[in-house]
């Protein structure tokens, strides 16, 4: 027996809709938001910011920060 009809009667194409939906949006905000945590800003400001468009503007703000917010990082001078 098909165990997704144990899970109210979905199928794969559901499931792909819901991975595509839920699970790539999440995966891009736990990444963003993992991301700036472990990272230095050279303005302390910086990252206050980034954390409140993140947690606020869930996706938006994740894309961007992946797109822009990561380039404001502080360089490191270990090579």
């Amino acid at each position: 027996m098909n165990i997704l009809l144990f899970i109210g009667g979905i199928g794969v194409a559901e499931l792909l809709l819901i991975l595509l939906f839920l699970g790539i949006p999440t995966i891009l905000w736990l990444w963003a938001l993992i991301d700036l945590l472990n990272s230095d800003f050279e303005k302390g400001i910086d990252k206050l910011i980034w954390l409140v468009v993140i947690v606020f503007i869930p996706l938006l703000g994740a894309l961007l920060y992946l797109l822009f917010g990561r380039k404001q990082k502080a360089r490191s001078l270990n090579p």
